[in-house]
Order: structure tokens, then C-alpha cells, then sequence
């Protein structure tokens, strides 16, 4: 049963620095558990990929297995998914791993409507199942869909819950431009910048670098800030004088560790340096007064949730479509770098610290700013949970399920 399955997924929930694989029995098991349910708990299925993905579905799950009543299967490839961990009878929680099995159940998946974070349905490994199951696709951050992304990332949903107006036009202009069919597109908002402004706690006014908190924040991959000059530009914020918080993502501690553990040698045991890898963390989004960052997702979390500056280093975008410039359509992490605070080639490295002394010097005037741009940018701000569930279920009962076999 769920509670038997929820103890043999405990283990994982410790902290852990490189993923946490769940045994191929265990997969096999709740595979073989998911397979035998009745149709009716299958209505609406949540697929997570990873643990992280969790804070993005918590609001919804709390709207549909509270308010609404209802039942679901929360599906997950991550032992250590807090999804997996809930204590509520109308969640019924599944772990199957991140290979064969989760191949098969994407292929076999027999359910009305399938809510996910996962990218790239269809295009890889994991498919559209053989029955007609309607999969509704929800943005982990407020970035555009045609620079980052593959150009047909998006192609094989049936619904999209956008975050902001932004994602909604680039859709609708992609789908005009390949004459592919109008998916239901859904505003919905973005859970994220709703609990940081929730949970805010402002730490108190610098009256000098010694006290002036920074979190370096970047994004992975080989032309980020950590790959790049990561260790030059921590010895320059450090010898500045300021607290300094490194903040890697967590994909950098898995593909390349050793630019962290470069960085965390060298400073580890200075009063002034903190390093911070879990990813669910918020104490040093809250206490710092500056984020440092170049094309991670966070620094928009950051600027429109907590109302602070975030300056920005102007490295090549990570860009898994070549040809995004078609769209005639200026992606929107490029467009509100400067709007969320400043931007630095890495040639002016040597003028951060007069950077973050001007960026923090008017917080009054910043905070409107940012008020403004997030009533533009984001849908449904403070009820974004309630919007995703009450479009997931409205789908769920328009479907025909359980199916009719044919006599």
C-alpha cells in the first residue's frame, strides 16, 4: 500500500549531493501498483521529474486534494520528491525511477489528463502513451520558450499552463508559423515569485560592504559565471569586503564539481563565505541584499519575488535553438536583464563592487519598479495554484474516463 511505499522511499529524503536512484525492484514494484489501480485515481495524473520540481506543484496539489477534494496519483522518478512524502489519503504516491520502467509507463500511461514539468514530450525517450491520455504542460520558470529550449519543445502538449503573457504570444506565433494545431493555452502564473513574496523577510539596511550580503547564483553549463571566471570573481567580492553566499545550480555539482570545490577550498572556513546547494533553500534568497547571476531563471525569481537588484554578467545565452531569432521575438530573460537591476560583460569584471554600491543605493525606487513589471509580466499573481488546479480538473471532467471499451 501508499504508506508502505512511502517508508521505503524515506532513506532518500536526507540531504544528498549527487541524486538519489531509486532500485529497480522498488520501480518495478509501483509500476506494477500504478498498473493495478481502477480508472477512476487515475483521472488526473502529476508527473515529476525531480525532487525540484515540487514547489512548482505543492500549491496545485494543496488546491486539488484540499479545497476541490479530489484524488491523484503524483508520479515521480525522484525517491527524494517531498511529493512522494505527503501525508494525505488523496494522494496516492508512485516512484519509478528514471529508466526502464518510466520508458514503459510513459508508453503504456492509461489516464485522463497528465499534469508535468517534464520538457520535450515526444521528442526523446519518453513518449506520448498509446492511449489517448490529454497532457497538460506547466513552465518551472518565467523564461521565454524559443531561445533555451528546443523549438519544438513545446509541440507535443495538448495544454499550456503559462506563466505570463509572454510564453502565451511566443506559442501562439510558433503554432502560426509551422501551422501546427492550437494548443488550450491557460493563465496561470508562477507559484515561485508568489511564495518568495509571501515569505519575504528583508534583512536589515547595509551601511557598508561588511555588511552588505551578496549571493552568487548562476546558471550551469560551460559558458556561466562559475565555469568561466567563478573563482576570479569571488576573490574580488571577498578582498570587497562583502558577505558572500556561492550558490551554485544544481546540475553544476553533478556535471562539473570541481569548479565548486575549487571555490569552497579556497574560502570555506572565511566567516564572510557561505556555500548553500540545496536548491529548496530560501534563508539566503531572504538575508541577502544582491543576487549575482547570468542566465539562470532565479535571478527573475529573485528581482520580481523579493523586490531586490540582480546584476547580471552578459555571457553567450544557452540556447538549444538556432534559428529562436525567427519567432521575431525578443526573449524575455534577455529583455529584463536591465530592468531588474544591471548588466556586466566579463571584460568589467573589475567594476562590480561600484555595481552593487550603486545598485543598492535607492531600494525604494527599485521595489516599484519591480511592483510594475510583475503585474505586467505574470499572470494570476497570488492565485496561481487555484488557477492550474481548476483548469486541470475542468479538463479532467470534460475527458471521456474512465473510457468506454467498444462492445
Amino acid at each position: 500500500g501508499r504508506a508502505q511505499r512511502r517508508r521505503r522511499y524515506a532513506g532518500a529524503l536526507s540531504g544528498r549531493a549527487a541524486p538519489v536512484r531509486a532500485s529497480l525492484l522498488d520501480c518495478w514494484r509501483d509500476y506494477r501498483a500504478f498498473k493495478r489501480l481502477p480508472a477512476e485515481p487515475r483521472r488526473i495524473v502529476l508527473f515529476s521529474e525531480s525532487g525540484q520540481d515540487w514547489h512548482h506543484f505543492e500549491p496545485i496539489v494543496a488546491e486539488l486534494c484540499g479545497r476541490m477534494g479530489r484524488t491523484i496519483c503524483y508520479v515521480s522518478s525522484d525517491p527524494a520528491d517531498r511529493g512522494l512524502h505527503q501525508q494525505s489519503e488523496r494522494i496516492l504516491p508512485f516512484c519509478i525511477g528514471d529508466g526502464f520502467f518510466r520508458i514503459l509507463w510513459f508508453q503504456t500511461l492509461d489516464a485522463g489528463v497528465m499534469l508535468t514539468q517534464l520538457l520535450d514530450l515526444g521528442n526523446f525517450d519518453l513518449k506520448r502513451s498509446v492511449h489517448p491520455v490529454h497532457y497538460v504542460y506547466m513552465f518551472h520558470s518565467l523564461i521565454s520558450t524559443h531561445m533555451a529550449d528546443h523549438a519544438n519543445s513545446y509541440d507535443h502538449y495538448d495544454t499550456i499552463l503559462c506563466a505570463g503573457p509572454h510564453q502565451a504570444r511566443e506559442i501562439r506565433r510558433r503554432e502560426e508559423l509551422m501551422g501546427l494545431p492550437p494548443k488550450r493555452l491557460v493563465p496561470h502564473g508562477y507559484a515561485r515569485v508568489e511564495q518568495l513574496m509571501r515569505e519575504r523577510r528583508d534583512p536589515p539596511p547595509p551601511h557598508g560592504r561588511d555588511d552588505t550580503h551578496v549571493l552568487l547564483a548562476p546558471s550551469w553549463g560551460p559558458n556561466t559565471i562559475l565555469n568561466r571566471f567563478g573563482g576570479e570573481l569571488v576573490e574580488l567580492l571577498m578582498t570587497a569586503g562583502y558577505r558572500l553566499t556561492l550558490r551554485p545550480h544544481f546540475q553544476t555539482r553533478w556535471q562539473t564539481p570541481e569548479v565548486i570545490d575549487r571555490i569552497a577550498g579556497r574560502w570555506r572556513e572565511h566567516p564572510r563565505f557561505a556555500l548553500v546547494e540545496d536548491m529548496a533553500e530560501s534563508d539566503s534568497l531572504f538575508d541577502s541584499h544582491l543576487m549575482i547571476t547570468d542566465w539562470s531563471g532565479a535571478g527573475m525569481d529573485y528581482g520580481l519575488g523579493l523586490e531586490k537588484p540582480v546584476l547580471y554578467f552578459d555571457l553567450p545565452p544557452k540556447s538549444r535553438n538556432d534559428r529562436w531569432q525567427e519567432l521575431g521575438i525578443e526573449p524575455f530573460e534577455m529583455r529584463v536583464r536591465d530592468s531588474l537591476g544591471a548588466l556586466l560583460k566579463p571584460e568589467q569584471l573589475a567594476d562590480t563592487p561600484a555595481v552593487i554600491d550603486r545598485l543598492l543605493a535607492e531600494p525604494e525606487r527599485f521595489r516599484a519598479d519591480m511592483q510594475r513589471l510583475r503585474e505586467e509580466w505574470i499572470y494570476n499573481l497570488g492565485g496561481s495554484g487555484r488557477a492550474a488546479a481548476e483548469a486541470v480538473a475542468a479538463i479532467a471532467d470534460e475527458l471521456d474516463w474512465p473510457r468506454e471499451v467498444p462492445a
